[in-house]
């Protein structure tokens, strides 16, 4: 899911590299489904993984149930012959697993990911494990925020300084829906330090178009939440006591949504509602430990 709030632009104190990194990756090719939306941008990125001499490759989120047919086909004639050894999934949400059985049913490949409710045939994914398959080393790394169960795929060998697939933690374009209560503020921001230190890697996200450098976007999107945090703050401040104290988070949530987030489409103002709501319970959770 995404937000259509745009990214703000980086901070001064983070001058652009002398020699911009270019967006690099000779061990993926991409497929879009056709599924559309405020929410899913262009529509979901469904990736093949493998070294272009392997006779297999690897299938990264195959997409929504609409329209599972013809998406399937034309990923499989992406992948030109070679065999689906395995489907990875970034996390649960039906854009990107809704057709999975469909693709393990015709494909006979097992699924995983970062629960037993989207692994068919072969255990979860383990966080941090290394996974050869299709001629390639994809290591998996947890990290969850947008949803509990995210994980994102780094392919350390792909171009100058590797790439990784990001599914829903980073998108092409915008930023992303916290799904609170599943995904939380605290695991999402500790999420991009870890891909923040994947360094210059070629952002290759499930929504919008590929990107350059990991460290750089990710610093955007970090600096990004710290000025919601802010704002939501700020909101938070505004209101008395006896209105913080009735409401629940996520009744505070949409009461200072139209604060926090004044001009977004109000077809995505639920997920707006949602990454408040997620800000609000770290702030909360800030000021107990305080």
């Amino acid at each position: 899911m995404a937000s259509t709030s745009p990214l703000p632009a980086p901070l001064p104190e983070q001058p652009p590299a002398s020699t911009p990194p270019l967006a690099d990756s000779h061990l993926t090719a991409s497929v879009l489904a056709d599924n559309p939306s405020g929410m899913t941008l262009e529509g979901t990125n469904t990736y093949l993984v493998g070294d272009p001499d392997a006779e297999t490759v690897v299938v990264v989120d195959p997409g929504p149930v609409e329209g599972a047919e013809q998406h399937l086909e034309a990923v499989l004639e992406a992948a030109g012959g070679r065999r689906v050894e395995l489907i990875l999934v970034t996390h649960h949400h039906g854009d990107h697993t809704g057709a999975v059985d469909l693709f393990a049913a015709r494909t006979g490949a097992p699924v995983r990911g970062g629960s037993p409710d989207w692994s068919r045939g072969a255990a979860p994914l383990v966080p941090g494990e290394r996974i050869p398959a299709a001629g390639v080393v994809i290591t998996a790394w947890h990290t969850p925020g947008h949803t509990s169960d995210s994980f994102s795929f780094a392919l350390p060998d792909d171009g100058a300084a590797g790439s990784v697939l990001t599914g829903d933690t980073v998108l092409g374009r915008g930023t992303t829906v916290i799904d609170h209560p599943d995904g939380t503020l605290a695991d999402y921001l500790r999420s991009l330090e870890t891909l923040i230190a994947l360094g210059d890697a070629t952002v290759l996200p499930a929504h919008g178009p590929v990107l350059p450098s990991m460290a750089q976007v990710g610093t955007i999107y970090r600096n990004h939440r710290q000025q919601r945090l802010d704002q939501a703050r700020q909101a938070l401040g505004s209101l008395d006591e006896g209105q913080r104290n009735a409401s629940s988070i996520d009744e505070l949530a949409r009461l200072l949504s139209h604060t926090v987030y004044p001009d977004i489409d109000e077809r995505v103002r639920p997920a707006a509602v949602k990454s408040l709501s997620a800000q609000l319970a770290y702030l909360e959770e800030a000021s107990d430990e305080g």
